[in-house]
């Protein structure tokens, strides 16, 4: 199926910064949605003059059935395919995301270790409390969807390109996902920058508290977002996040004085 160029994949090259260093920032979509709901976050750090790539995760930006054909391990090797790829060219490279795509970083963060320079977390989703959830094997059966989470958006007229329906067999290769994270937290030591909305209808609201509590990370900035809601990189607070992202990324990738 053809993907339109609002939900494709995004990439600047970059360029060398005063001192001939090469810094990159992957960043990643969530869960049903698209690149479109980062692009404008990476718009502006490869403004700095950061190479950056926002992948497209299989399954995305196409249709909620082609979601339900993938897994987890799909959506994580794009992440890590981009990511090999920036290491070929860049000194440093920063990793971050909304939602899922929090999640994956993560998850990267604590596959790879040093070779991550650093984690920039918005509203991560790591955990569901959700009673639904245990019938997760026998409902993605039953049915192919329920009604769609993306656009969780207060500012009027803004998308983020996402799918009104959730699949429900991608559903539970999300919660999947967290299974394989949550005992891997500890192995996050990257310095990190985690922002939240104040209020989220998305994000199981026990996500936040239990990334603070499992990480090893000794660098941690928190940062709470008052006017905005789930995609808080398309929202009121875009312009903060993008703000205080690029000045963590130039700090955590700052070379020898």
């Amino acid at each position: 199926m053809s993907v339109s160029p609002a939900v494709d994949a995004w990439s600047a090259e970059g360029s060398a910064l005063a001192d001939g260093r090469r810094v990159g920032v992957l960043l990643c979509h969530g869960f049903t949605g698209s690149p479109a709901s980062v692009r404008p976050w990476g718009e502006r750090l490869a403004e700095e003059g950061y190479a950056v790539a926002v992948p497209r995760l299989p399954g995305h930006g196409t249709s909620w059935q082609d979601m339900n054909t993938t897994t987890w391990q799909q959506w994580y090797g794009e992440v890590e395919r981009a990511f090999d790829t920036l290491l070929e060219d860049c000194d440093s490279v920063v990793v971050g995301g909304l939602s899922m795509g929090a999640t994956l970083s993560l998850l990267l963060a604590a596959d790879r270790g040093p070779e991550v320079s650093g984690l920039v977390s918005v509203n991560v989703s790591i955990d569901n409390k959700d009673p639904r959830r245990f019938a997760a094997p026998v409902i993605k059966r039953l049915m192919g969807s329920f009604p769609g989470i993306a656009d969780d958006i207060k500012k009027p007229g803004v998308s983020e390109h996402g799918y009104d329906r959730l699949p429900l067999k991608a559903a539970h290769e999300l919660l999947r996902l967290y299974r394989h994270l949550r005992p891997l937290l500890p192995q996050v030591t990257q310095p990190l920058l985690v922002v939240r909305s104040a209020e989220d209808h998305v994000a199981d609201p026990g996500s936040h508290d239990l990334l603070l509590r499992s990480v090893s990370s000794r660098d941690v900035t928190e940062v709470v977002l008052e006017d905005s809601f789930h995609v808080a990189t398309l929202d009121n607070d875009a312009p903060r996040i993008e703000k205080e992202s690029a000045a963590f990324v130039a700090r955590v990738t700052a070379g020898p004085s």
